[in-house]
């Protein structure tokens, strides 16, 4: 391709971006607005005018994912010897090159998690914390080290920036100097302390900084909005007094603050570099018209310095769709059953599994709708799980795979024989065309292989003379940067996990007061930034957009929740004219007053002892022989379709079978939490167990 041909195709301001070759530039970039085509366009059209060479360019981003994408996109616009990494892969890289000539004996050994670390430090300061805290108490030493902050300062920082610490802030203190001296014992190098002493290095060593500063003279920072303090200040360090830098960032996506990332350093680019080169990128390829006004709508009373200073109105380029829903819901059950039965409907209406995503403000949130999603039969995917590549059946495909390159198994490569031969290929593990009944640890095997059956299509869709050496070659790129492909399945994340993703249909759910926002956000912006939160969840979207809430957590509980802030003004309208359909969805009939205790006849308001259909102190006979072949059951009914042992029944409901010893199919049908869809499916195998 050549210079002229990168820029064909451009809108108006991405081929701004695209010519703007000198630095300093700043790209504030809406959601959906095309930046990375815009930035690596950039790229490329410098390289094929002569303005630097490949090998001169650094393009840093926050992924590897992020990363391998950009080096895939640059070597198809003809600029394949592009540098493009992650602040830690770069510093990485330099450091270990550096080490033997500036620092000498035998480099640290990267701690890829300071767990285990930190509970030897807790233990020596005689602290104890639990799983979750000892996670806690991680972000934390690594919010004081991104932040430049040291033990000692630790308490008045916390102090200074209004934030929540999780434990005592005198302990998390002493655990952080216990942590760095096993660190320093034990010859580790953490990832802040990689970025630290790479800056370091280069400061204080000229010769080597000019090496560095030679290499690489041409810059390009993605999502600039996320960088923290010492992510500048090794960015500073490898610019030195030059300024052909070019950052890209939407101060409407700056949502990863408690990480210690500011968007100050976004904002104030023009004031750091006069005279730089300013592109906004606005127009919205992504979503349709009603999809963007929402977003317009929401994201437009936001308050403070950001919004004054940089505000992004994106404007629809996509043709019209449907209005955005909204629905209240009883109890958060009745809101993830019917949320699993809309999923349904659009899989059914022709929308594929993977372009669905429910999405949530903490991950606590996602067990309902993994039981419910279960009980549907609706595949998901739960971001975050296991990583895709180091399935055992991905593995065995890709050795199967890389054995057939090598032995020349390509077809004709006429588009479809890339295809053919992958599919060929993996039956040998496995794969079929058609899906396996049913869920459990075959159908995940199956989707994993369907997965990539799915990738070779798209490989030669977007070139048909690509075989099966490119092919693997994609695979093995993909693994290194983790790019999983999609699954074929409801994709079930947080808010923040889903930045940077997209789907045709999503579905926010749980927008009550204290969810989001998060009820410890106290100060000003830091509720205005869960309302940026909610405005990424709204910019996934390409065409369905569902936003629900629930009036109380469990059936029957107190409805005392209200509906989110920020959908105020917005629930009623879309950002236009035309009102939003709501829906008042209620999935069950209202009880008829309490449940009785079948024991004393007390009224039951517990969530728990409407499960057992008793109070917890009642006596009552309990099969103990039963219980603990149930569980065994389950345990091994949960391995087998490899979901959580609750999704299959949860404790309180087997208990309530061995109490009740049921003998037919219709006395187990009157257990609480024992609906139709799992008595068709376990029906048969609890009632063989209660029967001996």
């Amino acid at each position: 391709m050549d210079a002229e041909g990168v820029l064909a195709g451009l809108d108006p301001e991405q081929r701004a971006v695209a010519e703007a070759v000198r630095g300093p530039v700043c790209v504030l970039a809406g959601a959906g607005t095309g930046k990375t085509r815009a930035i690596t366009h950039r790229i490329a059209y410098a390289t094929l005018t002569g303005v630097v060479a490949p090998q001169r360019v650094l393009a840093v981003t926050f992924t590897t994912r992020a990363a391998g994408e950009l080096r895939g996109r640059l070597r198809q616009l003809g600029a394949p010897g592009v540098q493009a990494r992650t602040f830690h892969a770069a510093a990485l890289r330099q450091l270990s090159y550096f080490w033997p000539r500036v620092i000498g004996g035998d480099p640290p050994r990267i701690l890829e998690s300071k767990i285990g670390l930190i509970k030897e430090a807790a233990r020596a300061c005689r602290l104890s914390f639990g799983g979750t805290e000892l996670r806690d108490v991680a972000s934390e030493i690594e919010w004081a080290k991104v932040t430049q902050c040291r033990p000692e300062d630790y308490a008045a920082a916390v102090a200074r920036s209004a934030r929540k610490a999780p434990a005592d802030v005198v302990d998390i203190a002493r655990v952080y100097v216990m942590y760095e001296e096993l660190r320093r014992e034990r010859n580790l190098l953490d990832f802040e302390g990689m970025l630290e002493l790479t800056a370091a290095v280069l400061t204080e060593h000229r010769e080597v900084a000019q090496q560095v500063r030679e290499q690489y003279r041409y810059f390009v920072v993605d999502e600039f909005q996320d960088v923290n303090p010492l992510q500048k200040l090794l960015l500073d360090t490898w610019l030195g007094d030059r300024d052909d830098i070019c950052v890209v960032g939407d101060p409407n996506q700056t949502i990863y603050s408690f990480t210690g990332a500011t968007p100050s350093y976004l904002l104030d680019f023009t004031a750091d570099h006069p005279g730089a080169t300013v592109v906004k990128l606005v127009r919205d390829y992504r979503s349709t018209p009603q999809v963007v006004g929402l977003a317009n709508g929401v994201i437009g009373q936001a308050k403070g310095e950001a919004a004054k200073r940089h505000k992004l109105e994106l404007v629809a380029q996509r043709d019209n769709g449907p209005e955005p829903s909204f629905a209240e819901y009883d109890d958060e059950v009745a809101e993830a059953d019917d949320v699993a039965r809309r999923a349904r409907k659009l899989i059914d209406e022709g929308v594929p599994a993977r372009e669905i995503a429910v999405l949530f403000r903490i991950n606590a949130q996602s067990e309902a709708y993994e039981a419910a999603f279960a009980a549907a039969g609706v595949p998901y995917v739960l971001r975050g799980a296991e990583r895709f590549f180091e399935r055992p059946e991905v593995r065995e495909a890709v050795v199967r795979l890389r054995g057939a390159a090598r032995a020349g198994a390509d077809a004709e490569t006429d588009g479809t024989g890339l295809i053919m031969t992958v599919r060929h290929v993996l039956s040998g593990a496995g794969f079929s065309d058609r899906p396996p009944e049913g869920a459990g640890a075959v159908r995940a095997r199956w989707e994993s292989l369907a997965a990539l059956a799915q990738l070779a299509e798209d490989m030669a869709a977007d070139n048909p003379q690509a075989g099966l050496p490119e092919f693997v070659a994609e695979l093995e790129e993909r693994a290194a940067a983790q790019h999983a492909p999609p699954l074929e399945g409801v994709t079930l994340a947080s808010l923040h996990s889903a930045k940077g993703l997209e789907w045709d249909a999503v579905f926010l759910v749980g927008l009550v007061e204290g969810t989001l926002p998060i009820i410890y956000a106290e100060t000003a912006e830091q509720v205005e930034e869960e309302r940026r939160l909610l405005y990424v969840g709204i910019t996934r979207a390409r065409v369905h957009l569902s936003l629900s809430w629930a009036l109380a957590r469990t059936p029957g509980g107190a409805r005392f929740r209200r509906p989110s802030r920020f959908l105020e003004g917005v629930n009623g309208r879309t950002g236009t004219s035309a009102p939003a359909r709501v829906d008042r969805a209620k999935r069950r009939p209202a009880a008829k007053g309490p449940q009785p205790c079948r024991v004393c006849g007390r009224p039951l308001t517990a969530a728990v002892e409407r499960k057992l259909g008793r109070c917890e102190d009642c006596p009552v006979e309990l099969n103990e022989d039963l219980l603990a072949a149930l569980k065994d059951w389950r345990a091994g009914v949960a391995a087998d379709q490899k979901v959580p042992a609750y999704v299959v029944f949860t404790d309180a409901t087997l208990q309530a079978i061995a109490e009740r010893n049921p003998g037919s199919a219709e006395e187990l049908a009157r257990i609480s939490g024992v609906g139709k869809t799992k008595l068709d499916r376990y029906g048969e195998a609890v009632l063989a167990l209660c029967t001996g």
